[in-house]
């Protein structure tokens, strides 16, 4: 009879380990990729548009399947110079060749700091 109860502990323990694990492993993701930063601008900043000026890659790949590229954007804010600024964002790699300089971009950026921007594509729910 003890040997059921061990089995049934140890796969208790062994799914809390696992949901730990998940847990904080989307909570490196969310770091490396920027998403956290982004959603908590894009819930608060002013939208406007960007121009991305440039990528560069930052050497972060999740799952083989997203790429954490930086961007270098040109914001246009309605009624107010642009600015440049900076922008992490995880691309899919089949929509990398969308994210390239020149193209026109939505994002949200914070007034009280222009230096935080954020491309207007995640989805933060």
């Amino acid at each position: 009879m003890e040997i059921p109860r061990v089995r049934r502990c140890f796969a208790q323990c062994f799914l809390v380990v696992m949901l730990e694990a998940a847990t904080g492993c989307s909570a490196i993701v969310d770091q490396f990729s920027g998403r956290s930063e982004a959603c908590d601008i894009l819930r608060t900043g002013r939208p406007a548009t960007a121009k991305i000026i440039d990528v560069v890659d930052t050497g972060i790949t999740v799952n083989q399947i997203y790429f954490v590229i930086e961007f270098v954007l040109e914001v246009y804010p309605e009624k107010e110079a642009p600015f440049q600024a900076r922008s992490k964002a995880m691309i899919d790699r089949l929509e990398v060749p969308q994210a390239q300089p020149g193209r026109i971009v939505p994002v949200k950026y914070d007034p009280q700091r222009r230096d935080r921007v954020a491309l207007d594509l995640w989805n933060c729910d």
